[in-house]
């Protein structure tokens, strides 16, 4: 088991006082199975991808600091999130055993100590990177590069490739720990963070943001899905037709995301950064790119800049081209750095086709083609709504879940807009 930090909290401090990036590394090298995607070989091919382009303590000194030595989540961390019953101890001594089928998800006898070390890894970041913001103005971003990843998790158990939510637990800690009450999450997975949506679908203090591929695994995710009782608008979900990429990204980001963010007005950002939008990611069908993620970590480190005193901690989920992935963390590490991205060293324009200009969801279709002016003063009238219901404290949720509806409608609209002008 990973010994608790000897260092006193005032030397963490002195370490962590020129930092621009700590990260922490949690590999689970011993859980894998043979010809899974989800692979003890992912994390240290990052690793090697940020020494080789010398992204690492060792050639950037006090300005990137590897977190060491840390501790695992403990129960009550875990069940801050997840169901006390839900243990995977049984694995200990029946090697690899299948723990849920539509990943498919398993479990080797390594598996529950290296979860916890890898939800440990997340909630020491965000002591870290709060305990910097009360010294500094522009604390360092986190990094957990951690496995297995999380955001699929249910609060009773695993799921796609998932064992615990390690952005919930970290953001359930970050309240409780903390005080931060609002925490916002962003989850640029290819596929649909269900278990953070589960999670917190009734907490209107937790704001949980996912863009996604239409359809894909797990097939929930559906713009209608915003909440529920005091939550109710507190949940906001954009799925992205197959073969969106960089255009529409950055329209979501821009047009939705910050809009959101800025409405909110939250604590504390986690970011659930799953590469496998990718192009090259087999496991699905966008079209991110590298510059794709530099663009990501570069606008989200500007935003947790303008909100709520830089804090900001991202969290390893999906990416399974060890290429593509490695190289986008390097180039997130470069966003938060302030320096250009190396995306056009990798990145090759000539594999990438034309983004879907007629793809959107046939429900909202109709308030595009009618009259999207309507829509927009609509968007305004219920937003002056909002403040003033928030003013009185009647009504805000309900107002509040329209509002993410038609943020999700917009969003659609502007995207066919932005790609047909590009078409």
């Amino acid at each position: 088991m990973l010994k608790p930090p000897t260092f006193p909290e005032k030397d963490l401090n002195l370490q962590l006082s020129d930092a621009r990036v700590i990260y922490g590394v949690a590999p689970a090298l011993g859980h894998n199975q043979e010809s899974h995607p989800e692979s003890h070989l992912r994390v240290p091919a990052i690793v090697s991808a940020l020494e080789k382009m010398e992204l690492t303590s060792e050639f950037r000194g006090s300005e990137i600091i590897e977190l060491k030595n840390f501790s695992p989540a403990s129960v009550d961390d875990i069940a801050s999130v997840h169901a006390r019953a839900y243990a995977m101890d049984r694995a200990s001594q029946q090697g690899i055993i299948l723990i849920e089928g539509s990943g498919p998800t398993y479990a080797t006898a390594t598996t529950f100590q290296e979860s916890l070390a890898a939800a440990g890894a997340g909630i020491a970041l965000v002591d870290s990177v709060v305990a910097a913001s009360k010294n500094r103005p522009d604390p360092p971003l986190g990094f957990a590069l951690i496995r297995p990843p999380g955001h699929h998790a249910i609060p009773k158990g695993p799921m796609g490739f998932c064992v615990f939510g390690n952005v919930a637990i970290a953001a359930r800690y970050a309240q409780r720990a903390h005080g931060l009450k609002r925490v916002f999450i962003i989850d640029f997975d290819v596929h649909h963070g269900n278990g953070t949506n589960d999670a917190f679908y009734d907490d209107p203090d937790i704001f949980f943001l996912s863009t996604h591929q239409d359809g894909s695994y797990p097939g929930t995710g559906k713009i209608d899905e915003v909440g529920r009782g005091d939550g109710e608008g507190s949940t906001l979900n954009l799925p992205l037709p197959g073969g969106s990429g960089d255009t529409a990204m950055r329209t979501v980001f821009h047009e939705v995301i910050v809009p959101c963010a800025q409405r909110f007005k939250p604590d504390l950002i986690l970011v659930s950064a799953g590469y496998d939008a990718h192009v090259l990611d087999p496991l699905a069908s966008l079209q991110f790119t590298t510059g794709t993620y530099y663009m990501l970590a570069a606008n989200i480190k500007q935003l947790a800049k303008d909100l709520c005193g830089g804090r900001c901690v991202f969290f390893l989920e999906g990416g399974y081209n060890l290429n593509s992935l490695s190289y986008s963390v390097a180039d997130s590490f470069r966003a938060f750095l302030g320096e250009p991205s190396k995306a056009s060293e990798f990145d090759n324009p000539a594999i990438l086709y034309e983004e879907p200009s007629a793809k959107m969801p046939t429900q909202v279709d109709y308030l595009c083609d009618d009259d999207n002016k309507l829509l927009m003063d609509l968007i305004k009238l219920l937003h002056d709504c909002w403040h003033g219901c928030i003013s009185t404290n009647v009504g805000s949720s309900c107002i509040n879940g329209c509002i993410s509806m038609l943020l999700a409608v917009f969003m659609n609209c502007k995207m066919r807009q932005n790609m047909n002008q590009h078409g």
